[in-house]
């Protein structure tokens, strides 16, 4: 298994993320946590849809940052929806795969609608960063 510095969690390899199927995440972020992200993406190298729940992190409090990581540069950051997330607490998020979009539900029923950028149908790799222990993933 292959690591680079923003890579250090769990990945999930050559598994398929297609338009019309939803991703259902639950974990728990450290009690002392500043941030974590839940990446979507063609590979290893580009991300299509990164999610960063930051409680205190790059200048950030309690605020969901959106992005995606093409050919070495991030591009431009997306704010939406609320912060349901808590130190030390259970979350589920679910992000639903449409054709033109990510539709992610929060649990206090907001939504971030983000772009599809890179225009694909389907993704292959999924990774979490940062100080979170996922106990769950499905997607159907």
């Amino acid at each position: 298994m292959t690591t680079s510095a923003k890579m250090t969690g769990m990945m999930i390899k050559n598994m398929s993320f297609k338009v019309g199927q939803t991703l259902t995440i639950v974990g728990v972020p450290k009690p002392d946590a500043t941030n974590f992200a839940v990446n979507i993406g063609p590979n290893e190298k580009d991300i299509t849809m990164h999610i960063n729940p930051r409680f205190n992190a790059h200048g950030d409090e309690n605020a969901v940052v959106c992005n995606s990581y093409q050919d070495g540069i991030w591009c431009e950051e997306h704010r939406e929806g609320g912060f349901p997330f808590s130190l030390g607490e259970e979350f589920k998020v679910l992000i639903e795969f449409t054709p033109t979009e990510f539709v992610v539900s929060l649990s206090d029923g907001s939504l971030i609608h983000f772009p599809n950028r890179m225009g694909a149908e389907k993704y292959s790799f999924i990774s979490f960063d940062g100080e979170v222990r996922i106990t769950s993933f499905e997607i159907k």
